[in-house]
């Protein structure tokens, strides 16, 4: 494989908001790259960076799900393009096979993913990176806004993808999140940059396909700055989102972990609602639905003297009065 050289390239719609957080972020930095267009477009544009005055080496990381034929095909790919960038700068590229784990009922994509952040983070800490670099774009958050309004997601939903997260003592940054995709695949193509697709973007039966082939053009023609439009959307919710953790923090630290009944009582219902999905999600690693949350606290408002039981299924278990204070007890 051959590649054009790094400093003959036009500028990328990537270099912008790349440079912005590189600005903001100094750290030791890899990029998690598949194969496809959009981290392949990461990939040259970080080598850019590091050839600019960057720290070498160019780090990249391949997660091998093992969950389609083509997949060797994705390792046979990154190898020979990161050979060839080899040639133009210090290049490394780290490859890890994952099983990933498929109990009945599962969601494969939920549980993919979860399996190659583990495997991302792990190499990361390997090689002495802080930092992890993911592609995802502009198309990527629409998706998971629109997603996310198919299921009456409530603000953490509309919030979409966060622009960075820690996992596993890694983090993981998402720079792209305001990048069109077309326009990246454009620049790949006028700079004669290969990539691969994945076979299974054409697979209609996954809910992200469908809005990728079929709504996706309907919004570019309908409402040309859907883009920008859903990311200061997403912007807006995470931002709410974080407002809302910062006061049930402030609540619970009042209410006592686990809460007080009585204090509970004494929040508005809304409030209330808030705390108990923050103690559920931050102490239990469980999140209720609308209505099992209704219930929830349909029950402690009316919970008014010492005999009044409280036994709500949430999640995977029950939230249950235990004395004076609630307890949640995880089915066996």
């Amino acid at each position: 494989m051959r590649l054009p050289l790094l400093a003959q390239l036009a500028p990328s719609p990537l270099r912008e908001p790349l440079a912005a957080w590189r600005m903001a972020n100094p750290a030791r930095v890899a990029a998690a790259h598949s194969g496809g267009a959009d981290s392949t477009a990461l990939l040259v544009e970080q080598a850019r960076a590091i050839a600019a005055g960057g720290s070498l080496p160019l780090l990249a990381l391949h997660v091998h799900h093992g969950l389609q034929p083509a997949a060797d095909g994705f390792v046979a790919h990154a190898q020979a393009f990161c050979e060839a960038l080899n040639l133009q700068l210090p290049t490394r590229l780290s490859v890890t096979r994952v099983q990933v784990p498929l109990p009945p009922r599962a969601s494969v994509e939920a549980q993919a993913r979860n399996a190659r952040y583990d495997a991302l983070a792990a190499m990361a800490r390997e090689y002495g990176m802080d930092t992890v670099l993911l592609a995802q774009h502009a198309d990527d958050q629409a998706e998971t806004l629109l997603i996310a309004l198919g299921r009456g997601a409530g603000v953490a939903g509309m919030a979409g993808m966060a622009p960075g997260f820690l996992h596993q003592g890694v983090h993981f940054a998402r720079p792209l999140l305001e990048v069109a995709a077309p326009a990246i695949r454009r620049w790949l193509t006028d700079a004669g940059i290969p990539w691969v697709e994945d076979p299974s973007n054409a697979d209609q039966r996954h809910t992200r396909n469908r809005l990728r082939q079929r709504l996706m053009p309907a919004l570019e023609e309908a409402l040309p700055e859907f883009r920008p439009t859903f990311a200061r959307c997403a912007r807006q919710a995470h931002t709410a989102q974080s407002l809302l953790e910062e006061l049930a923090s402030e609540d619970l630290a009042r209410i006592g972990d686990p809460p007080s009944i009585d204090a509970l009582r004494g929040l508005s219902a809304a409030r209330a609602a808030n705390v108990l999905r923050h103690w559920l999600r931050m102490r239990h690693g469980t999140i209720g639905s609308e209505a099992q949350m209704q219930a929830l606290i349909a029950v402690i408002q009316a919970c008014t003297t010492r005999g009044h039981d409280v036994h709500i299924k949430v999640g995977l278990g029950h939230v249950e009065r235990d004395g004076e204070r609630l307890a949640y007890r995880p089915f066996l």
